[in-house]
């Protein structure tokens, strides 16, 4: 199965940028959809932002004009690009990818952010 492991977390101040990465295993990755989640203690997670097998992308309205997401295929990696970062912000980020094909899902354990103010 896909195994997808995330990196770039850590604690920024507000206003601050962090650059999230998740790699993914296999030789599939072509056709797979990324998306990156959060998950805030106390709240749901949280869809933050999709890039799909053909490059289309999806934000949640809470991110947008902040966060870019985008996808390198020679890399096999998804990266969310976190701009003008808020207290708010402050929650694991998960990565998620899903077979276009199959419908299978599969997530990373998740990258620690911390917005400071």
């Amino acid at each position: 199965q896909v195994q997808l492991v995330e990196s770039g977390g850590g604690l920024v101040q507000a206003g601050g940028s962090l650059r999230l990465s998740c790699a993914a295993s296999g030789s599939i990755f072509g056709i797979l959809n990324m998306a990156w989640y959060r998950q805030a203690p106390g709240k749901e997670r949280e869809l933050v932002a999709i890039v799909n097998a053909g490059g289309g992308t999806t934000y949640a309205n809470s991110v947008k004009g902040r966060f870019t997401v985008s996808r390198d295929h020679a890399k096999n990696t998804a990266y969310l690009q976190m701009n003008s970062l808020e207290p708010e912000d402050t929650a694991v980020y998960l990565c998620n990818a899903q077979n276009v094909r199959t419908r299978d899902m599969f997530w990373g354990r998740g990258t620690q952010v911390t917005v400071s103010a």
